[in-house]
């Protein structure tokens, strides 16, 4: 399993970009995986459905599953943020590639996206800062040794991806017994 997190602000181009990759992705016969991480609350049931009923009824959990579907939806009994390698661990381990989209601030491999038009003063950029950032997908002409990917151009950083796959290779990181809660 690869992984490589998609980082940057709202609107600089993350979700686009990665839809834009995803087919490319299959097109080759890869299996692929999304992480997006979101903030606050969220929901993805229908208000008066089975599930909403069962979740609002106050189930920690509910797994909807059919033969061509499962979804599973879990409340948090106090806020938290997500740990991106819980995540990762709770995905079918057969896919090729998953994209992270979010979790800027994590320890995996990242592309750090920026866009012109989503810049601010109140922005800094996480490649000066974050080893973790292997390359940056932008519009932008930037001081940098890193890579610069158009941002605008799928197919080139599929093409960067794949060419170093082994850098983007998944290892989960060591739990010790003491660890775990």
């Amino acid at each position: 399993m690869h992984v490589v997190c998609f980082a940057g602000y709202s609107g600089s181009g993350k979700t686009t970009l990665i839809e834009r990759l995803i087919p490319l992705l299959c097109q080759r016969g890869l299996r692929v995986s999304v992480i997006k991480h979101t903030h606050h609350r969220f929901d993805v049931d229908t208000p008066g459905k089975d599930t909403w009923r069962h979740r609002e009824a106050g189930a920690l959990e509910v797994l909807a599953a059919s033969d061509m579907r499962t979804v599973l939806m879990r409340e948090n009994t106090r806020p938290r943020e997500p740990d991106v390698h819980q995540l990762i661990a709770q995905l079918d381990a057969s896919a090729d590639w998953v994209l992270v989209e979010g979790f800027k601030h994590s320890d995996l491999p990242k592309l750090e996206v920026r866009r012109s038009a989503a810049l601010s003063d109140d922005r800094p950029a996480l490649y000066p800062h974050d080893a973790c950032v292997q390359a940056v997908v932008t519009d932008l002409a930037l001081a940098t040794r890193l890579p610069l990917l158009p941002v605008d151009d799928p197919q080139a950083v599929l093409h960067w991806l794949l060419a170093r796959a082994d850098a983007f290779a998944y290892t989960p990181p060591c739990v010790f017994a003491g660890d775990v809660a």
